[in-house]
């Protein structure tokens, strides 16, 4: 999913009183709460208010409206800056000492795993923005080829500004005005970030200034940010012809006159820069590097394993895939050269690769959908509780897609207007040869990102702050390998023995993660021995692989969450197999781990104990 500053930042908010589902009053106003339970909704209503307030976007995106959010937000992004930042984070701070003031003990069950649930989120949140740089210890770079209003900005007003009334057009303008706000906030980080000794590695500046100059080179009338209102404009049944012209024109003008001004400014900034960049990737080499990356280990884990631990478990995972994926190989006749080569012969092989034209990338997209369909069909066979909301599956925008990875999950709106979305990365078809499709459906989509947030989402009986608002890496990235995994042992590959190629080396390429992840921000290793390194354990793509060691390089830590909370989630189901025996139940056993969205690992790992000792 992608990740804005605020995201990096830590936890998002929610809209005022919709922690329990019903009105409250204003904080000046409120009642003092008397009991654990009164204190825990309070200290959490009054947050997530305080919160929404600065998260605008976050409001567009549940599908909130101006009653349940408590302002008006649709002509407004959040602020980029450091002041905004420190603002945050004193919310959080605040937060934290009241919660932490609450008698867990005296609580009811479900209550007690809300407050461990936010007291995580907000102490991993604390913990990696301490660091006043960038989106803190996990982002360190304000802008990069994955973050920024740049990159961020263009694809939320094209995909998620509602523009069906002319008060919500009129907003759509409220926004671009303050996103040239945002993009000059930024410039300012990245000079003062930069005289503090943090500058992004060259490479990754060289990216962003790649997909900023595919911005801009775009005529004034064909940029996004223009066609939007030329594509949406005629469903709104408010405007006349000549006002849907004018507001046209009027986006124009702000493209031409505001917007690519303030691009060149920041590009400006970025080739300042750039002039004392290195090329040494890791985040060792800033202030304070190694505790960044422990910080953001950590928080992207949930976990307190070391990096050398990390690294050590990587190497041993992908030895076992190796055998694996050999022994289907050579059962394929493929038996010479080393695992990676025969992975790589095979992915050049013609009737693996679609064109790379708009009608193979259509194909891709097809194919893609029916195979949706066919793991659907599965889910009753693992789960008691079925998702609800729609899946899309889209292309990645073509301004973004030269530094954006290979996919990533959209959830859908909470009002139902916006159906759940995962976008595919079609700039070059041959990185996607047909038997590595499967697998990224399944960890995007079915069921794996999508199933798991539609049922957070859906559940009714899950505090709105931790159903829609506070994420955690290890557990959600987690499922999405584990639902890899999941499709694996349901049969998705029964008549498909290259499919089933396919997701070992998507497991071998999140092991790999582990290992390129912690080498590069942990053991200095050079972005090109990290490319090296996955290159010989996955035989994917170089250009492919690249872009994943660049994305790694300014996000420390995120990489290493999909297999620390992998295996996390088979040794609890291990562990409650073995306790139970016969009396283990699959669907059971997936509905518990569901049912409580995405928690900590440590506070997964009690909900499991506790549903085993239930279960006798």
């Amino acid at each position: 999913m992608q990740l804005s500053r605020r995201t990096l930042l830590g936890a998002g908010a929610a809209g005022a009183a919709l922690l329990s589902g019903c009105a409250t009053a204003p904080a000046e106003t409120a009642a003092p709460a008397t009991t654990p339970s009164a204190q825990l909704t309070a200290t959490l209503d009054r947050t997530v208010a305080a919160i929404l307030r600065q998260s605008p976007e976050r409001c567009t995106s549940l599908g909130l409206s101006e009653e349940r959010a408590g302002y008006r937000f649709i002509d407004k992004l959040s602020s980029s800056s450091k002041a905004s930042a420190r603002a945050y984070r004193g919310i959080i701070q605040s937060a934290l000492t009241e919660l932490r003031a609450i008698d867990r003990n005296a609580l009811p069950a479900n209550e007690q795993v809300t407050l461990d649930v936010v007291v995580a989120s907000y102490e991993n949140s604390l913990a990696t923005s301490r660091f006043e740089v960038g989106g803190g210890a996990g982002g360190p770079y304000i802008v990069t080829q994955l973050t920024g209003a740049y990159r961020n900005t263009p694809d939320f007003l094209d995909n998620q500004h509602p523009l069906r009334t002319r008060d919500e057009v009129d907003g759509f303008f409220g926004r671009l005005d303050d996103y040239v706000r945002n993009l000059d906030e930024e410039t300012g980080i990245i000079r003062e970030d930069a005289a503090a000794g943090v500058i992004p590695p060259d490479f990754a500046i060289d990216r962003t200034l790649t997909q900023m100059d595919a911005f801009t080179s775009t005529a004034i009338a064909q940029n996004l940010l223009v066609q939007t209102l030329v594509r949406r404009l005629p469903q709104t049944a408010e405007l006349t012809e000549s006002e849907r012209t004018a507001y046209v024109s009027r986006a124009e003008a702000a493209v031409r006159d505001a917007i690519y001004p303030a691009y060149e400014r920041q590009k400006a900034a970025l080739r300042e820069v750039r002039r004392n960049a290195v090329h040494d990737a890791g985040i060792w080499r800033l202030p304070q590097g190694a505790e960044m990356y422990a910080a953001a280990l950590q928080s992207r884990t949930t976990t307190t394993m070391s990096p050398d631990e990390i690294h050590n478990i990587g190497l041993e995972l992908i030895a076992q895939f190796h055998s694996e994926m050999d022994q289907i190989l050579r059962a394929q006749g493929m038996t010479r050269g080393s695992v990676a080569s025969r992975v790589q012969a095979l992915s050049r092989r013609p009737d693996q690769l679609y064109p790379n034209t708009d009608a193979g990338r259509a194909q891709i997209l097809a194919d893609l959908n029916t195979q949706t369909r066919a793991i659907e069909a599965m889910m009753p066979r693992a789960f008691n509780t079925l998702a609800q909301a729609q899946l899309e599956i889209r292309r990645v925008p073509v301004t973004t897609e030269a530094g954006a990875p290979g996919g990533y999950y959209q959830r859908a709106a909470l009002d139902g207007s916006r159906p759940g979305a995962y976008y595919i990365n079609l700039r070059d078809t041959a990185e996607w040869p047909r038997f590595t499709l499967p697998t990224l459906n399944y960890h995007e989509g079915v069921p794996g990102h999508h199933w798991q947030i539609s049922i957070q989402q859906e559940s009714g009986t899950i505090p709105f702050i931790r159903s829609a608002m506070l994420g955690f890496s290890a557990f959600s990235e987690g499922w999405g390998l584990y639902a890899e995994q999941l499709a694996n042992e349901l049969g998705a590959y029964d008549s498909d023995p290259l499919g089933r190629l396919g997701y070992l080396q998507s497991a071998t390429f999140r092991a790999s993660r582990l290992v390129c992840d912690t080498g590069i921000h942990h053991k200095h290793w050079t972005r090109e021995q990290a490319i090296a390194s996955m290159v010989e354990a996955t035989g994917d793509q170089e250009s492919s692989i690249t872009t994943e060691i660049e994305r790694y390089c300014v996000w420390p830590g995120q990489a290493c969450s999909y297999m620390v909370g992998r295996q996390a989630i088979n040794r609890m189901r291990d562990s409650a197999r073995g306790a139970l025996g016969a009396r283990f139940d699959l669907k059971s056993f997936h509905d518990t781990m569901l049912a409580n969205g995405a928690v900590p690992l440590s506070v997964l790992e009690r909900i499991m104990n506790e549903w085993v000792t239930a279960q006798g």
